[in-house]
């Protein structure tokens, strides 16, 4: 059955949910003898972008970066060295697409759906990492949070879309491959769609509103979002 209104206009989180996180572990393994820091590191990275928000403040998020990686770095004994902060964000511009995304992005343009990225990380100079990753002619607009000054999941980040498209929540879906994403985005009234990656998953909670569609890979978000919403090339 359809919905009242469905979206037509897809919004893609771009870090981990686009690009491949996984390859900035050696950058971890090299400083800390150990590549699973890396999800330490990105969790508190996440933590504070939003305490940060909470707390009315706001900071780039490659700073951030930089930030909590010293942050780590002090909580495990080890020094990080200015040498190491550019190394990781070297490796962060560089990311690769993960292999399930361009195929699952032209099935979705395909079918008539407008695909823009909303990202925590500030614009940055071309080439961006969409364009290094070969992504960025699969979009039609990236928007970042640093127009707003506040962090994913606060709604100004998703109205901010919106508002620039010219379009209501409605007719927009969020992608990401985290929750707490998803849900800041269904928080406006925008549909809400998670793709499983290693280290994440739904948080189920008890009348907490689960995401519209959910799958264990992009190729497969796609067909449900195709056969749920899809309006033949035509929208």
């Amino acid at each position: 059955m359809s919905d009242a209104r469905d979206p037509s206009i897809l919004v893609f989180d771009v870090n981990e949910t686009l690009l491949d996180l996984t390859t900035l572990e050696p950058v971890f393994g090299r400083i800390f003898a150990n590549a699973a820091v890396m999800r330490e590191w990105f969790a508190q990275l996440i933590l504070y972008s939003e305490a940060m928000t909470l707390a009315g403040q706001y900071a780039p998020f490659g700073e951030l970066a930089g930030s909590a990686l010293r942050m780590v770095g002090e909580t495990q004994g080890i020094p990080v060295s200015d040498a190491d902060v550019e190394d990781l964000k070297a490796h962060i511009v560089a990311m690769p697409a993960l292999p399930d995304v361009v195929p699952a992005l032209e099935k979705l343009r395909d079918a008539g759906f407008r695909l823009v990225t909303l990202t925590n990380s500030a614009p940055s100079p071309s080439p961006t990492p969409l364009e290094r990753a070969g992504l960025a002619v699969f979009f039609d607009r990236s928007f970042s949070v640093h127009e707003v000054g506040r962090f994913k999941p606060a709604p100004e980040c998703y109205r901010l879309v919106a508002e620039e498209l010219d379009v209501e929540p409605q007719d927009l879906c969020m992608i990401a491959c985290h929750h707490w994403d998803v849900l800041g985005a269904q928080a406006i009234g925008c549909a809400g769609a998670f793709v499983t990656r290693p280290g994440n998953a739904v948080l189920s909670v008890p009348g907490l509103a689960a995401p519209d569609v959910t799958a264990d890979d992009m190729g497969a978000l796609a067909d449900e979002i195709v056969a749920r919403w899809g309006r033949g090339g035509v929208v």
